[in-house]
């Protein structure tokens, strides 16, 4: 079977595996820091030593169920895509929104999806688009946060994780 990755920012990244491990085609997820300034760093330095790392979760999918562009609209509808350093109440530059792509050949295909998206906003989409300069795991207590803590925090809310589990792949 062959694989594909990706990386997507969109604000606390323990709702966002959350809601991607919810979707069919994805094989498996893992949250760290993307795309900063320093290399391995805490979750403690991310948050207030100013890193320039943004919460991201590396998404490994089947392509052959789920396609790139199915997998960002999918994204897209769990994000304010216009929000600046910001999503829900969570407030910072390591909540800001962005597609790291490890692969030259997604570029593309990125760029189509973010300039499909923009037609439908009335504002400017906040959504980085960069090669994916690196990522760090974040510590184990992150991963599958909200399977280890049920109630905890997330800003997406209960209904989108329902309609993840729901979503059904176009047919390739």
């Amino acid at each position: 079977m062959k694989t594909e990755k990706i990386y997507l920012a969109g604000g606390c990244f323990w709702g966002a595996q959350k809601y991607f491990d919810c979707l069919t085609g994805v094989l498996t997820t893992r949250v760290g820091y993307a795309n900063g300034r320093t290399e391995n760093p805490t979750y403690e330095q991310v948050k207030y030593l100013h890193t320039g790392h943004a919460e991201t979760v590396e998404v490994v999918f089947d392509p052959a169920v789920l396609s790139l562009t199915e997998l960002l609209e999918q994204f897209y509808k769990v994000i304010d895509p216009t929000s600046v350093n910001r999503q829900g109440g969570d407030v910072g530059e390591q909540y800001r929104t962005g597609v790291y792509f490890p692969d030259p050949a997604q570029e593309p295909v990125i760029r189509v999806s973010l300039a499909a998206l923009q037609g439908r906003c009335e504002k400017p989409l906040a959504i980085q688009c960069q090669p994916l300069a690196q990522f760090y795991p974040a510590e184990e207590y992150h991963q599958k946060y909200l399977e280890k803590n049920p109630g905890g925090y997330c800003h997406i809310g209960p209904a989108m994780f329902l309609a993840a589990k729901s979503y059904v792949p176009e047919k390739k």
